[in-house]
């Protein structure tokens, strides 16, 4: 058993502080990607681009200088979740480099040399455990081969341990950066030796810590907000405040008299404010008459919305379902009267993250020089592309890490990029950076869908689900294809198996509200709904909750799961006394292939959910960083329990609402619980750890207050003022 407490220390600096760049010299072997202080970075890129990642001997992922310092080109997108350090041990363990002279940094958007950079769905992690691994062990077997061939010996008596290659027999022993010259003219293994689990050293221990923590912790760290460039302009843009609204007219006389304010011109999705700097942008952007044409703009609120989804689940309205999961006979005749049916409610829910949209681009006739922290990079290079009207092999987005981003940064879209390319566009060759307020960012989309669910279950004479129907009511977050994302969590849920029949139907409305993935998407909702109905099917039979689903596992055969409820029982005390006023909830879910089980311990204090303590119990697969593992439970469970108390944007008359965390709070730190986190050992390749933390946490906490109260949780958030906005709205805080 591998135990992180989410007490321990994960803050330590290791002995060499982390270096971003400098060009290398002398002989080094540049391998995919040639770093440079990202200041310098985007000077260059935006003066006229730096050099293309060149194929060399180790491959794409890897370089190694002439002091031996290795290099790791990350191909995905850092947004705070630490992957970097993750992708690098998987290299680091295989190459047997030293872990204190292994540094990271981003590749920009290429294609060719690293196929699609997309990070989503939590696979970082996964999808490269075998590019990555397989990297590290061909330039591993590379210097046995260069170290073999000077010394004359076998390579099999040939070991590799923290950058240093020997013979021990002989006693002769040589640095990486001894043998580099040598190692560059070796043949590339095509199917290099991989080392068994066993054998690991850097895998799995707790040397696997993030190499960003000096330059963020000091403000070092570079984010799009804070490129400056010679010549550079600022832009704000002012949109609709209705979704769907197109701009009729504006007077821009007052805006371009403010000091600064360089152009007032009208875009696609609004008026842009092109100034020398962001002050001026703002109050440029403040200071237009504006009028909106809202013939076809969403004015319904949030209230109405909810009474449709409500018609729809119900069949009162033209949307036409799709079955999702249904078998049996006859899986739409009627139930029997002692059927036990559940409703629940979910809001839109804002992403947030702490760097707001942002973006810098220069447009020279074919060539487009982009800065931005994509999250899409590929999809963004062909966004861009298209709106330029040139090829997306003319565009370089060079890809910085992201103050966050919780989905918002991957629009498939990629709207205010476009937004950006579309304005430097109309400023030949002046780089622009493009600024969303908080206000902006809110107010304006992307959103987690609003969701509906009505769920009917009858159980059979062993009190089990013998019959199972759901409808699902949730706006669609791609536009083809089945709406998949409305039901993740619940389509596969080991609770069906014990249903002989199986009634299930999406209804995906279509409307203006922009919709996108938000942190653990459909499962953010769907956890709580399954999780929550367990629980009460449990209790109507008199079952022990934890019981209760150990039967169910059990039908299902989900091993992995029972081996989560039982470890996370042992660890949270499951079934012994807690003081008077407190109870415990459950809940384990499956999210991107991760099982995470969570007990929630709860009291009521005056209407409101006091949570003290959190265990959690993860199976990940193998562990590669079990510290890193442990900060995205605490992380995660801090955002659950943010949407789960207070998360709701609600609209008035197509207007949002909640425009800023005054409004739209989130948990703060000493409302935060206790967070143990436990970790299966496992052999298994492994699974992500950026989103699976997020949905269990609302339906522990709904199953304590069940437990304490009888009342079932039926809508999210659970401090609501009241049902006059559909049942989405919060008092407002008082945190001493």
């Amino acid at each position: 058993m591998t135990d992180a407490p989410a007490s321990k220390r994960r803050f330590q600096m290791t002995r060499r502080k982390m270096i971003l760049g400098g060009t290398l010299a002398g002989g080094a072997l540049v391998i995919g990607y040639t770093a440079t202080h990202p200041m310098q970075a985007a000077g260059a890129l935006l003066s006229g681009g730096g050099p293309e990642p060149e194929e060399s001997a180790f491959g794409s992922f890897i370089r190694i200088s002439p002091d031996g310092w290795v290099t790791v080109v990350n191909k995905q997108q850092e947004l705070g979740q630490g992957i970097h350090a993750g992708l690098a041990a998987m290299i680091a363990e295989e190459l047997d480099a030293d872990w204190d002279r292994v540094r990271v940094v981003s590749a920009r958007a290429n294609f060719r040399a690293y196929g699609p950079q997309i990070t989503a769905g939590s696979r970082s992690v996964a999808s490269n455990w075998n590019p990555m691994r397989n990297a590290g062990a061909a330039a591993r077997a590379m210097f046995v081969a260069a170290a073999a061939m000077r010394w004359s010996v076998p390579r099999r008596l040939i070991d590799v341990r923290d950058g240093v290659v020997s013979h021990g027999p002989s006693g002769r022993s040589a640095t990486f950066s001894e043998l580099l010259a040598d190692a560059g003219r070796q043949a590339t293994p095509q199917t290099p030796v991989l080392k068994e689990a066993k054998d690991y050293r850097l895998i799995g221990t707790d040397r696997v810590r993030r190499k960003d923590s000096l330059p963020k912790s000091i403000g070092a760290q570079i984010y799009t907000q804070d490129v400056q460039l010679p010549d550079l302009l600022v832009a704000m843009v002012a949109h609709s405040p209705r979704f769907g609204g197109r701009l009729a007219r504006f007077d821009a006389v007052a805006a371009r008299s403010v000091r600064g304010v360089v152009d007032v011109f009208a875009i696609e999705t609004g008026v842009a404010v092109v100034a020398k700097n962001t002050f001026a942008a703002r109050r440029g952007r403040n200071a237009l008459t504006i009028e909106w044409d809202n013939s076809e703009a969403e004015k319904r609120s949030t209230a109405d919305l909810v009474r449709y989804f409500h018609d729809v689940a119900a069949g009162r309205t033209d949307v036409e379902p799709s079955d999702f999961h249904s078998k049996g006979e006859d899986p739409e005749a009627a139930f029997s009267a002692d059927a036990v049916e559940f409703s629940f409610d979910f809001p839109y829910l804002a992403h947030a993250p702490m760097e707001t949209l942002d973006c810098v681009a220069r447009v020279d006739g074919w060539d487009v020089k982009i800065i931005s922290g994509s999250h899409l990079a590929t999809v963004d290079q062909v966004q861009a592309a298209r709106v330029a009207l040139t090829v997306p092999g003319r565009v370089d987005v060079d890809v910085i890490p992201a103050g966050g981003s919780f989905g918002r940064r991957g629009i498939m879209g990629a709207d205010y990029l476009v937004e950006c390319v579309r304005i430097a566009k109309r400023m030949p060759r002046r780089p622009i950076k493009l600024i969303w307020t908080r206000e902006d960012e809110m107010s304006s989309g992307f959103f987690r869908p609003m969701s509906h669910h009505r769920v009917l279950v009858e159980l059979g004479k062993d009190g089990f689900p013998a019959r199972w129907r759901h409808r699902t009511v949730s706006q669609p977050l791609l536009p083809l294809g089945p709406n998949a994302q409305a039901v993740e969590g619940v389509a596969e849920s080991p609770y069906l198996a014990a249903a002989k029949v199986i009634d299930g139907k999406i209804y995906s409305p279509t409307f203006s509200v922009p919709v996108a993935f938000w942190r653990s998407v459909g499962h953010s909702h769907n956890a709580m709904v399954m999780e929550h109905i367990v629980d009460q099917l449990a209790r109507r039979v008199g079952r022990d909750p934890a019981g209760y689903r150990r039967a169910l596992y059990r039908r299902a055969g989900a091993k992995r799961h029972l081996a989560v409820l039982h470890e996370l029982c042992r660890r949270a005390g499951w079934g012994t006394g807690l003081e008077a006023g407190w109870a415990r909830g459950l809940a384990i879910h499956e999210c991107f292939g991760t099982v995470v089980g969570q007990i929630a311990e709860v009291r009521i204090d005056e209407g409101r959910p006091i949570v003290r303590r959190v265990v959690a119990v993860v199976d990940c697969g193998i562990a590669i960083s079990p510290d890193q593992i442990a900060a995205q439970m605490e992380g995660g469970i801090g955002f659950g329990l943010s949407a789960a108390l207070f998360g709701a944007v609600t609209i008035k008359d197509g207007v949002v609402q909640e425009t800023n965390f005054d409004s739209y709070p989130v948990i703060r730190m000493n409302e935060m619980p206790s967070i143990e986190t436990y970790i299966l050992p496992s052999t298994n390749r492994p699974t992500g750890m950026g989103e699976p933390g997020v949905p269990p946490i609302a339906p522990a906490i709904a199953n304590a207050i069940l437990a304490l109260t009888g009342s079932p949780t039926n809508s999210l958030p659970m401090l609501q003022a009241g049902a006059s906005n559909g049942g989405f709205s919060f008092p407002h805080r008082t945190v001493a």
